[in-house]
């Protein structure tokens, strides 16, 4: 009874009920690593057009849904940040930042991007995707930090070389961060497999680190679809949301 419209009723004629809509506006971070060990890429496509690609389409779908978004690059030191707003223009300009941005650092400090954006979201919960290879240290404490007040996305950018190793031969392997070069012989199909276990370990690691902070995370391979691992990585975020973690 307390819902009718008793103005509109009267004049229409017939009972008329209002309804209400909450209105969902969301703070979105876009969080992008930009550090040279994205511009490796044996499938056809490197990660870092991979995650630029990715990043493009989840600032789209959240401009179409009315929310905030704001960019976030980073390096070894924090590249560009660009302020949550609304609007298809704000968009555009995300997406040329995402596109054009050319780092100034050559490395990876995941704690340095965390902490910074620690600091500009202390009063109201953002949602944050978080695109990386992960190939860093020391950031596990600011990352617990930041999920704990915060919704901490993470999509983990690998190329399927990173950890699967063949019998080839002797190989020469460069650190795209550091330009350190080493010499690997693995003409061997037990040093081969010894190295490929060392490699999955360090990614079950990661994977491991996540899912004990409960950051919901989904893995992203160039030369494969990423829609299959977003469709996950949201269906995680869903139940999550309607378990109440």
């Amino acid at each position: 009874m307390r819902m009718i419209d008793w103005n509109v009723t009267a004049r229409m004629g017939k009972p008329y009920v209002k309804k209400f809509r909450h209105e969902r506006e969301l703070r979105v971070f876009v969080v992008v690593d930009i550090s040279p060990s994205l511009m490796f890429g044996t499938q056809g496509k490197l990660k870092s057009e991979l995650a630029a690609e990715v990043a493009a389409a989840l600032i789209l779908a959240a401009i179409r849904s009315n929310d905030r978004v704001g960019l976030l690059l980073f390096t070894d030191r924090v590249e560009k940040f660009i302020p949550p707003r609304k609007g298809i223009r704000h968009a555009h300009r995300l997406i040329r930042e995402l596109l054009f941005t050319r780092p100034q650092g050559s490395g990876t400090d995941l704690a340095v991007a965390l902490d910074f954006l620690r600091r500009i979201t202390r009063r109201r919960r953002s949602v944050i995707f978080l695109f990386s290879d992960f190939h860093a240290d020391g950031y596990e404490a600011s990352l617990k930090r930041l999920s704990t007040r915060h919704e901490v996305l993470a999509l983990v950018l690998h190329d399927r070389r990173e950890h699967s190793l063949a019998p080839l031969g002797v190989a020469r392997f460069w650190d795209l961060e550091t330009g350190e070069e080493i010499w690997v012989d693995l003409r061997s199909v037990r040093e081969a497999e010894r190295r490929q276990r060392g490699l999955e370990s360090e990614w079950q690691r990661r994977r491991q680190l996540l899912t004990k902070l409960r950051v919901d995370h989904a893995e992203v391979t160039p030369g494969e679809s990423p829609l299959l691992p977003l469709m996950e990585l949201f269906r995680k975020r869903e139940k999550r949301l309607r378990s109440g973690k």
